[in-house]
This record gives structure tokens, C-alpha cells and sequence, in this order.
């Protein structure tokens, strides 16, 4: 049986983090740099998912686990999309991933555990990525634009996992419910506190800085939801970051311009 979300919570950083070869992000709010600074696919990143949980799963090989635990996650996602979660069964799940019922259950106790790692790995990952920029020694306005780039790359990367935790987890029970609504507002607070920075520093104006975060987070969930307008459009990642960090700028009564999305501090 998998654990709650939290427990993804206590993975060391490291492992999260790829080794950062060159320290250009978040100086750098470039894919390029992002993807040498962080690893949110391939191997390593379900190798970092099967570390959040094994203490909690009876398969203890990570050879073997690791492989199965990507096959069910991905596995999910496609059925979720395909006739919803709450509507997907287990017995569902074992034919998607030829992995028999009692096999499923060396991994998974039940399918709102399986919601609560999916919520637990993405809600680690945007502590790690996007709340270690407080640790920059970033200018408020770049710590914004990292965190609404650093944003929008995760979303293009880990899209499964946002679009799961946003779409299905408000259809689960109450404790499912107020884990998404929890990610959402640990997002907020993450732009509140750049927001208290700048306002502190003098370089801000703002009034009501939590509903200015409010409206940043939804203007940024619109790219893995509204996604396809924005492909219609051949509207980039970097233009929309742009778009919302001049946007927010304006919204701050900051008197400077915005740096250009990929240009070094």
C-alpha cells in the first residue's frame, strides 16, 4: 500500500534534482536550462517516484518496481482520459498494464492511494522547484519570472500529472478533494511571498496580493488546459510566460520592464 501525498514530501532534494552541471537556471529562465537543472521524465524522475514510496510497497527491486510503477502511473493517466478515474477499476488497470490484481497490490492498496501518490510526486516537485527559488539570490522580478517559467515548463513536461490532479482528484472523496485544493494554494503562497518581497523592497505596489496569485495560477493552468487554443494560435511557452509576467508586472505598478523569457539575470 502506497502512502499518503505527504510522504513524497520527504524525499531529500538531491534526489530530485539532476546534478546541475552548468548553475544557469534559474539565472536563465530557458527549457534548456530548466531541463539541466531538473529531471522530470525518463528514468531518473520515476526512479525519484519509486524512492518517494518504497518503504511503503512490498516490491523492494528497483529494477523491477521502478519499471511497473511507471507502466501503472501511465497507465492511469490513459484511463482517466479515456472514461475518467472514478469510473476506472482496478481490473482495468491490470489489463492496461498486464500486471495481474495481486501484482497491482504489491504496489498500489487502493485506487485513492494510487490519487494520493500522483498528488504527493507533483506537489513534491513544485516544493522543490518552484519554492527553492526563495534560496536564489533573485530580485523579486526574477524570482517571479522563474517561478511562472519554472511553472510552465513543468506543465509542459509533467502535463498527465497536472491535468490529473486539477481534473480528477476534485471528483474523489473529501481528503482527496482538499489535497488538490492544497497544491493549488501552495502555489498561491509561493507568488504571494515574491509578491511581499518586491512590496517590501519598494519595487511593488499591490493591495490584495493573494488575489493577484489567485489570478496568476489560473491565467498558468490555462496552458495545460486550454492547451490546444494556444497550439491553433502557435503561441510559445516563452510568449505566454511573457504575457503573464508583464501582465502581473503591470498589475504591481513595477516601473522597470521585464526581462526577456531566456535571458540571463
Amino acid at each position: 500500500m502506497l502512502p499518503p501525498g505527504d510522504a513524497a514530501l520527504n524525499a531529500p532534494s538531491d534526489f530530485l534534482k539532476s546534478k546541475r552541471n552548468v548553475a544557469d537556471w534559474p539565472q536563465e529562465t530557458t527549457m534548456e536550462a530548466f531541463k539541466r537543472a531538473w529531471t522530470l521524465e525518463s528514468e531518473p524522475f520515476w526512479s525519484a517516484v519509486f524512492f518517494m514510496h518504497q518503504d511503503k510497497m512490498q516490491v523492494k527491486n528497483p529494477k523491477v518496481a521502478i519499471v511497473n510503477l511507471e507502466k501503472i502511473i501511465t497507465a492511469t493517466f490513459k484511463l482517466a482520459n479515456a472514461k475518467g478515474f472514478q469510473a476506472m477499476s482496478l481490473r482495468d488497470l491490470s489489463r492496461e498494464t498486464g500486471i495481474s490484481m495481486g501484482g497491482l497490490y504489491a504496489y498500489i492498496g487502493s485506487k485513492n492511494d494510487l490519487a494520493s501518490v500522483i498528488e504527493g510526486v507533483l506537489r513534491a516537485y513544485i516544493d522543490r522547484v518552484i519554492g527553492e527559488l526563495v534560496d536564489e539570490d533573485l530580485d523579486p522580478v526574477d524570482r517571479l519570472q522563474a517561478i511562472i517559467c519554472g511553472e510552465i515548463f513543468m506543465m509542459q513536461i509533467m502535463n498527465p500529472w497536472y491535468y490529473f490532479c486539477y481534473m480528477e482528484l476534485k471528483g474523489l472523496d473529501k481528503e482527496q478533494q482538499q489535497q488538490a485544493m492544497d497544491l493549488e494554494l501552495r502555489f498561491d503562497s509561493l507568488l504571494v511571498d515574491a509578491i511581499q518581497s518586491g512590496i517590501s523592497k519598494g519595487q511593488f505596489v499591490c493591495e490584495k496580493p493573494t488575489l493577484l496569485a489567485a489570478s496568476i495560477t489560473a491565467q498558468l493552468q490555462q496552458w495545460h488546459l486550454k492547451h490546444w487554443k494556444f497550439k491553433l494560435h502557435e503561441v510559445s511557452m516563452e510568449e505566454y510566460a511573457q504575457h503573464i509576467l508583464e501582465s502581473m508586472l503591470r498589475c504591481l505598478q513595477y516601473k522597470g520592464a521585464a526581462r526577456p523569457i531566456g535571458r540571463r539575470t
